[in-house]
């Protein structure tokens, strides 16, 4: 299968496949490193509601049918057994299953005849942002979805099925559990860019004051990320846009309202992230541009330096060359005068301090120039 890791270095995502080119297609291969699967299943109609974690996949068959709606849950994908059993119960394709194992997949929806299999890309923050995979199975009265590993962003629609009010989600079929965990993957994404926004900021004002590589690394790392949200979004808004056109027998038109405000959701994150790859490359500018001024600031400083000392350099040189006075009257006669090495100096100062002055009413030193 392929998994998703990060090059330490510059952050990108890479897959790693462990499947070899040519294999039979629909065969389940787990990754040995993938951590052991945990099964949690939600039941729940109008008037009734039962939650077990950790249901042993041989007694799940016993918890389907008596309520209205079923939701299994698997975080994690090292046990093959189960992704296979959960695949028998409900009826599953095998290349679905697949796809299910093989967590490089873009966001899509494929068909079949008694169930319709949705990717999505579940976003995490820690120091960086990274994606997930999320294989989500709608049927009848089932959905069943599989993780990379525990911990969602689920636990607020938990509640709500929890809860005695009377809620959509307790009143209503599959296809509404199955949009209310669309919607919570996709406004995840929401408290992501606000966090990469207050960064953003951030880094603005705290490079308006200096700027270091350290922060070129952060500008860099923010643009990665931003970068890897754009390619997992994209392909979700396409796959809400294609659930509101072509009109599936399992998607009621009830249901079909509220894919109409998640699409306006993907939308919104679309743009936002478009925003935000705009300010990176701004950000990224201005610090060019404020590494562009120092230096130029600091050639300046050294090109009057130099200029300074040139014509101070050739009066030294022209009193350095020790011709014989004695020799000829011609011979440098200031070497014996009693003044000579102070009016020398007393010259080199004036040079210098006349062309400071040059400098000065030229703007170039001391004041900025009118241009």
């Amino acid at each position: 299968m392929n998994t998703e890791r990060r090059d330490s270095a510059v952050g990108r995502p890479r897959f790693h496949r462990h499947t070899a080119p040519g294999s039979q297609p629909g065969v389940v291969r787990v990754d040995p490193l993938a951590p052991p699967s945990i099964i949690r299943v939600i039941r729940f109609g109008p008037d009734d509601y039962d939650d077990q974690d950790h249901v042993n996949v041989d007694s799940l068959q016993s918890l389907l049918g008596s309520y209205r709606v079923t939701w299994v849950n698997v975080a994690g994908l090292g046990d093959m057994h189960v992704v296979l059993k959960i695949g028998e119960l409900f009826g599953l394709h095998e290349l679905a299953l697949e796809d299910v194992v093989h967590v490089h997949q873009r966001p899509k929806i494929e068909e079949y005849d008694s169930h319709l299999f949705i990717v999505a890309r579940m976003v995490h923050l820690n120091e960086r942002a990274s994606t997930e995979q999320l294989s989500l199975f709608v049927g009848k009265n089932f959905v069943v979805t599989f993780q990379e590993y525990a911990g969602d962003c689920f636990e607020i629609l938990r509640e709500r099925i929890r809860s005695s009010e009377k809620l959509p989600v307790r009143n209503s079929n599959a296809d509404y559990l199955a949009y209310a965990l669309l919607d919570a993957t996709v406004d995840a994404y929401f408290s992501v860019l606000d966090e990469y926004g207050q960064r953003l900021d951030a880094l603005e004002d705290e490079l308006s004051v200096h700027s270091s590589t350290e922060m070129l690394g952060r500008i860099h790392d923010l643009r990665t990320d931003v970068r890897v949200l754009s390619r997992a979004i994209w392909p979700q808004r396409e796959n809400v846009h294609k659930l509101l056109n072509e009109h599936n027998q399992l998607i009621s038109s009830e249901t079909e309202i509220y894919l109409r405000d998640l699409y306006d959701h993907t939308v919104q994150i679309v743009e936002l992230l478009a925003t935000y790859r705009e300010a990176c490359a701004d950000l990224r500018d201005f610090y060019m541009s404020v590494v562009s001024n120092r230096m130029n600031e600091v050639m300046k400083v050294l090109t009057i330096i130099a200029t300074i000392f040139i014509p101070l350099s050739f009066i030294a040189g022209v009193y350095g060359m020790n011709f014989d006075v004695h020799a000829s009257g011609w011979n440098m006669p200031e070497l014996s005068w009693s003044f000579g090495y102070p009016a020398v100096l007393g010259f080199m100062a004036s040079c210098a301090g006349g062309m400071l002055l040059f400098f000065r009413s030229k703007g170039w030193i001391g004041r900025r120039s009118a241009s």
